[in-house]
């Protein structure tokens, strides 16, 4: 009797640990350490790091399109030197100089996206003081209305305008699938270690049940009910135990590492096994336009094909006819004194065309717009193959949510059923109604049923971060999933 009160309250004990494990509440959930792993990690810093570096390169792309205004000048511009001065008669004559030639102005610039161009308007003085012949004069600029715009030219504004509205996009939803994609390796990591700590936790049970099976046979051979080949079996099992529970505390403590190193934990963390992860019935049809819809590859497919329209734009632009039209209307003056520069203001007006255009260039022209054409005739091949990888994964991602969520109640319930195989061949050994063979093949069952459920349940956490990260949609909440600022 003594012994059958031992032994069902090992079976106790054994038959509680799954729901203890499930339910304490004094180690970490796996949404703790993905908030953990977001908020305070390496890898979490670094994906809001480069989505404010992409913030900012928005910023300045947007900047190149509004006014600006400018300061500049040459204050003072002091010279004391001697000179070489040319003479009435054509000869030329060193003499002493001592001049100060400074000049101030203040510009008003604006870009002209549509054609590449700027306009501007500036105000601009200048003095001259010559100090050895105690002369001053100023050159007064005060209004001056201009225009700078090429001809045949490559226009990057245009192409940015096109381009960079999508790159920032692009980043803020990459900023999103970066930080489901930790969400997915922070549930790889939780699970490794859960599933060594599982099996740690198996093994000491394994080691505290064979250590009671011995003490247990060691008095039934005193009594020679138990042969000594059987004995020696049992010492074997408990040597085999103790080396398998060494083994696994290591091996949870290498997990442990791994998982801190990634999400900055300081200390070593216990963990809560969680219940089964939220698979909703997901149509691959619709996740496939979620996909389509929110993430960052649709954006980047389109980038990319514009940036080799782009890169044959700038082929052509660069390499035939180029031309720069500059002109420029306003008033000038020059006075000994800089008020008197205001009157009688005299019009002013510049215009120019600055132009080149190679006559023979043995084909280099041809060579360079070709290889353009080439480069984006395999982006267009590539980004075609890409976009049909992107749809399989998808659609078969998609698929995979019921049968995981099948498998996953299979696993737990054939971890339930070994679990009560081993206690029932557990108390028939004891009663010598069954080998040692046997009991030891129905431990083993055990312990893979129970590894088996651990992986099945990691499987499926893993594909609804996977799921969230490839469509950027919460299926469970039936809404996107946005950035944040």
């Amino acid at each position: 009797m003594k012994t059958l009160i031992l032994f069902v309250a090992t079976l106790l004990e054994l038959a509680c640990w799954p729901a203890a494990a499930q339910s304490s509440a004094s180690g970490l959930t796996l949404e703790e350490v993905i908030a953990q792993a977001l908020n305070h990690s390496a890898v979490g810093q670094q994906a809001f790091t480069n989505r404010e570096t992409s913030y900012w390169a928005w910023r300045g792309f947007q900047a190149d399109y509004l006014p600006q205004l400018g300061l500049q000048g040459t204050l003072p511009n002091f010279s004391r030197a001697i000179a070489p001065v040319v003479q009435p008669d054509g000869t030329t004559s060193f003499q002493s100089v001592r001049i100060n030639n400074s000049d101030l102005g203040l510009t008003l610039s604006q870009n002209l996206g549509l054609t590449g161009g700027q306009v501007f308007v500036s105000s601009v003085v200048q003095r001259f003081d010559d100090f050895n012949g105690q002369l001053r004069r100023y050159n007064n600029q005060p209004f001056t209305l201009g225009l700078t715009q090429p001809l045949g030219q490559f226009n990057s504004l245009r192409w940015a305008r096109r381009i960079e509205p999508l790159r920032y996009q692009e980043s803020q939803r990459q900023y999103v699938e970066e930080r489901e994609t930790i969400a997915q390796r922070v549930t790889e990591l939780y699970f490794d270690v859960l599933l060594q700590q599982v099996n740690a936790e198996v093994a000491r049970q394994n080691a505290a049940a064979t250590a009671e099976l011995l003490r247990i046979g060691q008095e039934r051979y005193k009594l020679g009910r138990l042969s000594q080949s059987d004995l020696l079996q049992l010492e074997l099992n408990l040597l085999d135990a103790r080396q398998a529970q060494n083994q696994a505390q290591l091996n949870a403590q290498n997990a442990t590492v791994d998982l801190q190193a990634y999400t900055g934990l300081a200390d070593a963390p216990a963990l809560v096994v969680p219940a089964s992860a939220p698979l909703p019935t997901v149509l691959p049809t619709q996740a496939l336009e979620e996909a389509r819809r929110n993430r960052s590859t649709t954006l980047s497919f389109r980038r990319r094909l514009l940036q080799a329209e782009r890169e044959v734009a700038q082929a052509r632009g660069t390499t035939g006819f180029r031309a720069t039209l500059t002109a420029n209307m306003g008033y000038v003056n020059q006075a000994p004194r800089f008020e008197d520069t205001y009157n009688n203001l005299q019009n002013q007006q510049q215009v120019g065309l600055v132009f080149s255009m190679p006559l023979v260039d043995w084909g280099r022209q041809k060579s360079i717009v070709k290889t353009a054409e080439l480069t984006r005739e395999q982006v267009q091949r590539t980004v075609a193959q890409e976009e049909r990888s992107f749809e399989q994964i998808v659609l078969a991602q998609a698929g995979q949510q019921a049968a995981l969520s099948e498998q996953l109640r299979l696993a737990g319930r054939a971890d339930s059923l070994a679990q009560q195989r081993y206690n029932i061949a557990r108390a028939t050994y004891l009663l010598g109604r069954i080998s040692l063979t046997d009991l030891s093949l129905a431990s083993l069952a055990k312990d893979g049923a129970k590894q088996a459920y651990i992986f099945a349940l990691r499987a499926c956490w893993v594909a609804h971060f996977r799921l969230r990260a490839l469509t950027l949609y919460d299926f469970e909440k039936q809404a996107s999933i946005v950035a944040n600022r």
